[in-house]
């Protein structure tokens, strides 16, 4: 017998639409609790956004089997989605209204394989340095115990939000 999983997710547009035209605080906040809808991955992946604060935020994620990869654990675009989230929004945090960033790049490295059995993962994202056109950061996906499961950094460029 196979497994199903059901989910929804609502209209990304919503978002999208607020991005960039008020502060990157105030954002990632407003999705935090719930007033502007989560982008459409958190609910595929089943991604939770814990902590906003400016230059950091931490994302979390319980594994599940439909997580896994063909081996049996985790895959490593899992690991990949939350150290990229991480990242990039710990840059957005940073973020005054009229701007927005995009990701350049993403270098993860894995230290650890998860499964279920590891628990709840947290993703931590900080911001290593920002300028006026680019930002780099740095994610730790980590377990209940802090103990480094991978490691990433992104470079962001920075740009100012096209009139509407």
């Amino acid at each position: 017998m196979g497994r199903i999983r059901t989910y929804e997710w609502e209209d990304p547009a919503i978002s999208a639409a607020v991005a960039g035209r008020v502060p990157g605080m105030d954002f990632l906040r407003d999705i935090q609790a719930g007033r502007l809808p989560g982008p459409p991955i958190t609910a595929t992946l089943d991604i939770a956004l814990d902590e906003v604060e400016p230059g950091r935020v931490v994302f979390s994620l319980a594994p599940g089997e439909e997580h896994y990869n063909p081996i049996g654990s985790v895959h490593g675009g899992v690991y990949a989605t939350l150290l990229d989230s991480a990242a990039g929004c710990a840059v957005h945090s940073t973020l005054p209204e009229g701007m927005a960033y995009t990701s350049l790049d993403l270098t993860v490295k894995f230290l650890r394989r998860i499964t279920v059995d590891t628990g709840r993962v947290r993703a931590i994202g900080t911001v290593v340095h920002r300028g006026r056109q680019t930002a780099l950061a740095e994610a730790k996906l980590v377990d209940a115990t802090d103990r480094l499961l991978a490691h990433a950094t992104s470079s962001c460029m920075l740009f100012p939000v096209p009139p509407s």
